[in-house]
């Protein structure tokens, strides 16, 4: 909008106008005794396929990131607009014009006792290497491998091994060039990349007596090169979930298994969390660091180890959140609201990094508590620490952060032997100058581990911590927990999951309560002979994958007055008090990702899971689970996924029961409801649930806590049948308006504990009630 015009200035108005004129120019740099506006840098910076990202808009300080598609890297990948308007790329190089540049993945430098193609001096997203190996060479690794989006290699390090050493040929990663070519107990080799690439993993490794070369496996990587989630979270999971098999102390090593998988239910963990948040930071990006942090804390302590957490956020100092010798760091609750209290603007002030600063904490911390506790102690000694360090950047002040892990490794007198006590993850994100080199220093080097990633930007970041605990190779007895990771199929979800299957009858579902206990309804085994059980079997795993093995049964239990027509005298078609039986397998279950048993609350085992004080009763956990007036739960369908409903509690449920007098088929003449729905019954089926099937009856109906999952109930009766077309048609929901309306009821765990606990004494240990 323009200014109306204004009447010719008058000899005052005019001397009033140079006044203005001169206070504008005193705003410039003419007067620098004034303050001066802050000059914003130039807007053309348009990137050429690609887009961008600034942190604070124009003005000095902001951070301009670039952004290019799959299979392309930008070029700068950065630029911070400085005090005086101008724009710098971090490395201080000169100014040009941004694009988007072609990924490509590294030639071999060298190959060993065999020949490659084709010979290319780099290779496009896409193409192929193929290898082959000369006559009396045997090849191991990948025969074929494609350069990916992200600059690197599919697949792993393609070797010809003739099979004559203590050791087997370490071969030479793409790209690298090794020195040393004997393969002895004790021998050596060395690794260094080719022109600019950058070396991660292990320079050097030792043949051991075990047959295994020491330390990681080495990566010749281009600079701009980054991961993707789906090959960290495996990774980065199975090394950290060997920090779980060494919590206990008391445990004895085996020989040649490395750090067996295998998680504890005693020994001792630190977890130092440091995250980054200087200035290339964005506060959301810091957010994320936070909620990945938190999803570690609350996983770790859903696996029933001790655990103490540490919370350092750093820029140009740390600032220590919780320290490990805080009371409260033993309180996955307490650590929680620590994370979600930390603030990313404690560091306004400070626009460095320095990760010297921040590791240099954990060393006071270490020191502090080795002096309390004592150095020759025992209860010092068999500490496990960890440190995950999230970071977007390089350290820029400070000086090096290798001294202070140098200083890390002296405290905890890390050497061969005690190699196990210490494990740091150096985990870079985002699409800036992400020090690969620094990172690879940092991160510990175990042997067949990774410890150091750079991934493309916080989201892949979430996306790893959310699936990183992968429980694959968990052979404990440990209850309620599935795999969560991405390409777990619905099994491994819910392992406890089994169906029961009889000879030419509809099938039915339970689930494993231990390594050799099935929970079901009675219900299925209503016109059975018990001469006839040996016809019957239990499906556990995947009944369509060579995961599923069948099972025979030892022994049936139900409740003896459990009878579906007792009522029929009393108008009551069928009644299904008590339909509740237990199934003994005639041998054991071998844990595994496919079987696994369900928590059952009122035990000491769901109470370890539901992190609750020892002295806790069966009321306390039924006042945890079921504490509101309608609980979100699941139940698992024929086709192994997983449902949803709620289960409705106090007045709800009696509302949600008194739709069975509208039942005039099953129930013609019913008087009171509380004749069929009894308090043994949890009620579902309002709106949005979905319902269950004929064949579903026995399944467990659960609830999810801390990651842990726990049976309130198994699925029992209802008043609409989705699958009633057919079973192989999809499920249908109920019509608007049905007459009754859905409902499903299921036999609560809480109210059937006496019997439970008559016949399952010495297999499970009961809380009191």
């Amino acid at each position: 909008m323009t200014s109306p015009p204004q009447p010719p200035a008058s000899p005052s108005r005019k001397v009033h106008t140079m006044d203005s004129l001169v206070a504008l120019l005193c705003l410039l740099p003419l007067c620098p005794g004034l303050a001066a506006a802050s000059p914003s840098c130039p807007q053309n910076v348009n990137i050429s396929g690609g887009t961008f990202t600034l942190s604070h808009g124009w003005a000095p300080g902001s951070l301009l990131t670039y952004s290019c598609p799959l299979g392309y890297y930008p070029s700068p990948a950065s630029r911070l607009c400085k005090g005086n308007g101008q724009w710098q790329t971090p490395q201080g190089t000169r100014l040009t014009k941004a694009i988007c540049k072609r990924v490509r993945c590294p030639a071999p430098a060298a190959f060993e006792n065999g020949v490659y193609t084709p010979r290319l001096s780099s290779h496009p997203v896409g193409g192929n290497l193929s290898f082959e190996c000369e006559d009396g060479f045997l090849l191991r690794g990948s025969s074929v491998r494609q350069c990916r989006p992200n600059g690197m290699w599919d697949g792993e390090t393609t070797v010809c091994d003739s099979g004559s050493g203590h050791c087997p040929n370490p071969g030479i990663p793409v790209g690298a060039v090794r020195t040393g070519s004997r393969f002895g107990l004790g021998d050596k080799v060395r690794y260094r990349c080719s022109s600019s690439l950058i070396l991660t993993g292990s320079t050097e490794r030792e043949c051991q007596d075990t047959g295994v070369w020491s330390g990681t496996d080495p990566i010749c990587r281009q600079p701009y090169s980054y991961d993707f989630p789906e090959d960290v979270a495996p990774a980065l999971g199975s090394s950290f979930s060997h920090i779980l098999g060494t919590t206990n102390p008391t445990q004895k090593k085996q020989e040649n298994l490395g750090r067996k998988i295998q998680i504890q239910r005693s020994g001792h963990l630190n977890l130092y969390l440091l995250l980054d948040a200087s200035q290339s930071v964005a506060e959301d990006d810091f957010d994320v660091f936070k909620k990945c942090a938190a999803v570690m804390v609350d996983r770790l302590f859903s696996f029933e180890i001790k655990v103490s957490v540490a919370i350092i956020t750093f820029a140009s100092k740390p600032q220590i959140v919780m320290s490990i010798s805080d009371d409260n760091s033993q309180d996955v609750m307490e650590v929680t609201s620590s994370l979600e209290s930390a603030s990313y603007k404690d560091h306004e002030n400070g626009t460095g990094t320095n990760t010297y600063e921040a590791l240099h904490s954990v060393y006071i911390m270490m020191n502090n508590q080795m002096q309390r506790l004592g150095m020759k102690t025992l209860a010092w000694q068999e500490i496990r620490h960890a440190i995950i360090l999230l970071t977007d950047g390089k350290s820029n002040m400070g000086g090096s952060p290798k001294a202070a892990v140098d200083n890390i490794k002296e405290v905890l007198n890390i050497n061969q032997k005690r190699n196990d006590y210490l494990d740091i993850y150096a985990i870079g994100v985002g699409k800036l100058d992400v020090d690969w080199k620094e990172l690879n220093e940092l991160g510990s080097k175990k042997d067949g581990e990774r410890h150091a990633f750079i991934l493309q930007d916080p989201k892949a970041l979430q996306q790893v911590f959310e699936h990183m605990l992968d429980v694959s190779q968990l052979t404990d007895t440990i209850c309620g927990v599935g795999n969560l990771s991405t390409n777990a199929s619905d099994q491994e979800r819910t392992p406890w999951h089994v169906t029961i299957k009889p000879t030419s009858k509809e099938t039915c579902r339970g689930s494993l309560i231990s390594d050799q206990w099935v929970l079901t309804a009675a219900h299925c085994f209503q016109k059975l002979e018990e001469r006839d059980l040996h016809l019957w079997r239990v499906i556990v795993g995947d009944p369509s994958s060579s995961q599923g093995k069948e099972f025979t049964i030892e022994k049936k239990v139900s409740p003896p007055g459990f009878d579906v027509y007792a009522k029929k005298s009393q108008g009551i078609q069928e009644f299904y008090g008590d339909d509740i039986a237990l199934l003994k397998l005639a041998q054991k279950v071998k844990m595994s990702t496919h079987a696994r048993p369900i928590c059952l609350p009122c035990t000491v085992e769901a109470n370890l899971a539901l992190r609750r004080p020892q002295e806790s009763t069966c009321r306390d956990h039924e006042s945890e689970l079921l504490n509101t007036r309608s609980v979100p739960a699941h139940f698992t369908s024929l086709s192994g996924n997983r449902l949803d409903i709620h289960l409705k509690t106090g007045a709800e449920w009696a509302s949600c029961g008194q739709v069975v007098s509208q039942d005039k088929n099953s129930f013609p003449n019913l008087t009171d409801v509380r004749e069929v729905v009894t308090e043994q019954f949890l009620c579902s089926g309002t709106e949005g649930d979905d319902n269950p099937c004929p064949g579903e009856s026995g399944g467990a109906v659960f609830l999810e806590r801390r990651y842990r999952v726990f049976q309130v109930g198994l699925v029992s009766w209802g008043l609409y049948n989705p699958c009633w077309k057919s079973a192989k048609s999809s499920r249908l929901k109920a019509p608007r308006g049905q007459v009754p309306p859905p409902r499903d009821f299921h036999i609560s765990v809480f109210r059937l504990q006496p019997w439970l606990r008559q016949h399952l004494q010495g297999v499970l240990k009961f809380l009191p009630l």
